[in-house]
């Protein structure tokens, strides 16, 4: 990929360029952590600031709690942002979830370009038993498992992310959640995701285009809650779902929408249909997931993923501005950043 298109904010009737941070390990730049340029930004601007970060493999937990920010790495297979973290081991110790990933975002306006984000304590750690102050059991004993929750990217309040060209990856479950489900967007292009259960996990409004969703274990790739407004929804557009053999595609235990359109799924998918968790919870909208054109590679394809949108709605009406609503807009300009 001779370059990659990254995102910059269209003001008035100029593009404004940024002078970029540089993050180099050797020394050969701004900071040699990516959390030292953090640090070094102000809250907020009125413009997107840049912090390119070169090739190396950066053992770092981010913390991004100030907006506006672009991380641009040199390239995605060689710029490597890397934790182990077992989240039922963190929240052992902590009462809420910051903290529990690779990159950490309680910001607005944050866009990942050209990374790896990875989470390795399933590939890295042991299974073991601690003793855990706030588990709700008896003992208070905890089994922390190889494939628990290990995020690799977690938002808590931040209302607009996106990513391009990035690689998330962890062993267990809930690799990317970006969760927001009152007004959280959510923006994903060409990238790739893998781990357990429910590894791709959006909460609010999200849209994943031309990205590879791999499953290592677990009984669904992805989820969704759209619980708290009706109009919230998951689009996948021409994605590829692989994994292991007879691996599931989804599921759902909140009020959820998922429209999956032009997909690909590998021949080992199990036959079993994106499906409603037994639960509790009260559903308001009923069982909502829609499909169009998708396909099963080098096997017949499976009855419950045929054509089935709305009656009022076409294909052709589903795309960005019609998910977000036209109030925001993800790839309203874009320029090579890395020229």
């Amino acid at each position: 990929m001779k370059s990659v298109l990254g995102l910059f904010i269209f003001l008035g009737t100029q593009l404004l360029a940024q002078q970029k941070i540089v993050v180099d390990q050797k020394g050969k730049g701004n900071f040699t952590t990516i959390q030292g340029a953090i640090n070094s930004l102000s809250d907020s601007a009125a413009i997107p600031r840049v912090i390119y970060i070169k090739n190396g493999i950066y053992n770092e937990k981010l913390y991004i709690e100030k907006s506006n920010i672009i991380f641009e790495g040199q390239s995605m297979e060689k710029t490597i942002i890397t934790s182990a973290i077992a989240r039922d081991e963190w929240r052992c110790m902590h009462n809420n979830d910051w903290g529990v990933a690779t990159i950490n975002v309680d910001a607005n306006d944050i866009t990942l370009i050209n990374l790896t984000v990875t989470n390795t304590y399933g590939r890295d750690a042991k299974e073991k038993t601690i003793l855990c102050s706030l588990d709700t059991s008896v003992t208070k004993q905890k089994k922390i498992r190889k494939d628990g929750h290990q995020m690799a990217l977690r938002t808590m309040n931040a209302t607009r992310l996106k990513a391009i060209h990035c690689h998330f990856t962890a062993y267990g479950g809930d690799t990317v959640s970006p969760w927001n489900v009152e007004n959280g967007y959510w923006f994903f292009k060409d990238c790739i995701m893998e781990g357990g259960v429910d590894f791709y996990c959006p909460r609010g409004w999200a849209w994943a285009e031309n990205c590879t969703f791999i499953s290592l274990s677990g009984p669904a790739a992805i989820w969704h809650d759209g619980s708290k407004n009706k109009e919230a929804k998951t689009v996948l557009k021409n994605c590829t779902f692989k994994g292991y053999d007879g691996f599931l595609l989804g599921r759902y235990h909140r009020d959820a929408q998922f429209f999956l359109l032009h997909c690909r799924f590998a021949k080992n998918m199990k036959d079993s249909a994106i499906y409603r968790v037994p639960t509790s919870n009260t559903l308001q909208w009923g069982d909502r997931v829609y499909y169009f054109d998708c396909k099963r590679d080098g096997g017949n394809d499976y009855a419950w993923y045929k054509d089935n949108l709305p009656a009022n709605l076409s294909e052709k009406d589903i795309t960005i501005n019609w998910l977000f609503e036209n109030k925001w807009h993800p790839l309203k300009q874009t320029v090579e950043l890395n020229k």
